[in-house]
């Protein structure tokens, strides 16, 4: 039987999507049956359906994606040159929840250190966080010797947790600044943490330790190298202490509702939201039903998708919280100069994404099928189980940045142009297409494009939860952890000094 050429997301849709590259005059079968392409259509695109008169919404996910700009006949290939976004500044929306129905709790476990104050973590290893960009190298001078010198034996690592910022920022961004650095020092998965800053920077270790309000003196050192003589001395003495008290943590078997995954696409191709997407919702949804934590960002790549959220609100507050969420990311871009819809990228578009609502809509099926139960701060770790949400923008490295302050002990990132970039936790990798999954596969820990091949979709459920315990239990690498992709920065929305 040979294989189909095109995809229908929604019986509602105006277009589907071509599951190889189409050549100009080929008859189309199910769900295109009695067209033929007008034009050559590469492969993750769109071809329209039925003919679109010019202003007529686009349909794809069983919603408006934008509209036509010229007339499109069925068999054409729908993309930028003849399809715009609808989008516009902020909106007024109206609660109008829907019902959602219940869903049997699961009761599964993983190995994980227990730590303390009851928070659990996935890897017991020694961050070394700057305070200041201007301590970095100090700081990762630190972390090698640790590696090297016997101080991180028994240890699932140390590592120094570069970054740019720190000094010369005002107002919100230094705020922002030292509450991630705080949140980043409450973290789980670090056993001991050892800050360090310079001394004269704005980001004051003083101010760092005011927004943490207590710590353990046995778990977290501070030291600013301007007052010290020997820096990398004092640095390793107390990492080395540090260290001692890492080494009492165990791993302990827990509840999965201690796991707060990160939900993270990057990279993305018009798959995205039919094979990786899906599946990571998948997930979000059985952490949640185990009474755990799912974090779905990206807040510009709600645009146009907003409402499948808001209906999903836990209750009116939430409701209220997820629209004032979305109006401040529209805000910001207007502030800026900038029009709300300049997504997606010039990687999406070659991979068949077109408009933002194009993007937006597959985006967000990152984020499961159940209620939403909060919207957080930026830099504050989540307090509650359920669906939350977490402001930052799209950009990759400051969305898994901003997911991890939130708590999130491993990620699961969606790709499908490719991105080895991962942060200071677990970034699990899942490809949304074969090739290049096959292409990098040093990068990818899934490929979800399986499911257009030989894998239901339940198998690739199982499969990735089972990679998802089995990295949550320290038996086994994220492509991450394996490739030394470990990186991190601030969402900086102000004024440089």
């Amino acid at each position: 039987m040979s294989k189909p050429k095109t995809l229908l997301i929604d019986p509602r849709d105006d277009v589907a999507v071509a599951l190889r590259a189409l050549a100009a005059g080929e008859p189309l079968d199910a769900p295109c049956a009695g067209i033929t392409t007008a034009e050559p259509i590469p492969a993750g695109h769109k071809i329209a359906r039925r003919d679109i008169a010019a202003g007529e919404d686009i349909v794809k996910y069983g919603a408006p994606i934008g509209h036509a700009v010229r007339d499109i006949r069925a068999g054409q290939w729908v993309h930028t040159h003849n399809a715009a976004s609808n989008l516009t500044g902020p909106l007024e929306y109206s609660y109008q929840p829907v019902a959602l129905p219940g869903f049997p709790r699961r009761h599964e476990t993983f190995m994980g250190y227990v730590r303390p104050d009851g928070r659990v973590g996935v890897r017991n290893e020694l961050w070394i966080i700057p305070t200041v960009a201007c301590a970095n190298q100090t700081c990762e001078m630190l972390a090698r010797q640790a590696m090297t010198d016997g101080t991180a034996a028994g240890l699932d690592g140390v590592y120094a947790m570069r970054h740019p910022y720190g000094c010369s920022q005002l107002g919100d961004d230094l705020a922002n600044m030292r509450d991630l650095t705080a949140a980043l020092v409450n973290h789980p998965n670090a056993g001991g943490v050892l800050v360090v800053g310079l001394g004269c920077e704005t980001n004051q270790i003083s101010s760092v330790q005011q927004a943490l309000g207590t710590w353990d003196p046995a778990r977290v050192r501070f030291y600013n190298t301007q007052e010290v003589g020997d820096e990398l001395a004092l640095g390793a003495r107390l990492l080395a202490e540090l260290a001692e008290h890492a080494r009492r943590a165990v791993r302990t078997e827990v509840s999965m509702e201690h796991l707060t995954l990160g939900l993270k696409c990057g990279g993305s191709d018009a798959f995205s939201g039919i094979t990786a997407n899906p599946l990571i919702g998948r997930m979000a949804d059985r952490a949640v039903d185990c009474g755990g934590t799912a974090l779905l960002t990206e807040v510009p790549e709600m645009f146009g998708a907003e409402t499948r959220l808001m209906e999903r609100a836990a209750d009116e507050n939430v409701y209220r919280d997820i629209v004032e969420l979305i109006n401040s990311f529209k805000r910001y871009y207007l502030e800026h100069g900038q029009p709300v819809y300049d997504n997606p990228s010039p990687g999406n578009k070659d991979g068949g994404i077109t408009t933002l609502e194009d993007k937006s809509l597959g985006c967000t099926y990152k984020g499961g099928s159940r209620a939403v139960t909060g919207v957080l701060r930026y830099a504050q770790p989540a307090d509650r189980p359920g669906l939350l949400l977490v402001p930052a923008p799209g950009n990759d490295l400051v969305a898994i940045t901003a997911l991890m302050a939130a708590g999130a002990q491993i990620i699961l990132f969606s790709t499908g142009r490719g991105n080895p970039m991962g942060t200071f936790v677990p970034t699990i990798k899942i490809g949304t297409n074969s090739a290049m999954s096959l292409r990098k596969a040093h990068w990818i820990d899934l490929n979800a494009g399986c499911i257009m091949e030989d894998m239901t979709q339940d198998e690739a459920a199982d499969a990735l939860w089972a990679i998802i315990g089995e990295v949550a239990s320290g038996r086994r690498l994220a492509a991450n952890e394996r490739n030394g992709q470990r990186e991190m920065t601030l969402f900086k929305t102000g004024v440089t000094v």
